[in-house]
């Protein structure tokens, strides 16, 4: 089941506090982020990032209508529980990899 971002507050640093629409709620750190690249290299600037807003339409945090997160990745995250496993399996590396 996905749930929806419902409320967010900046912290500090690079960790926001969540709820979602089932009354669960915790402390996500985007600091991961930081060394991924890509759309996350704006994350580095402090002043982009603590400018999220809730995407009502997705039900996730998004960052000027260009970055956002998985609700499951975000839901797992602040819950500390597994990701659903539909998702466990496409991160689980490859032989390739």
């Amino acid at each position: 089941m996905i749930h929806d971002v419902v409320s967010a507050s900046y912290k500090d640093e690079y960790k926001i506090e969540v709820t979602f629409d089932d009354g669960s709620n915790g402390i996500v750190d985007f600091s991961v982020y930081l060394t991924r690249g890509g759309v996350f290299d704006r994350f580095k600037d402090i002043a982009f990032f603590k400018n999220f807003k809730i995407n009502q339409d997705l039900g996730v945090l998004s960052w000027q209508d260009e970055i956002d997160i998985a609700p499951e990745t975000l839901y797992s995250e602040a819950t500390r529980t597994s990701l659903p496993n539909w998702m466990e399996r496409k991160r689980k590396p490859t032989a390739n990899q």
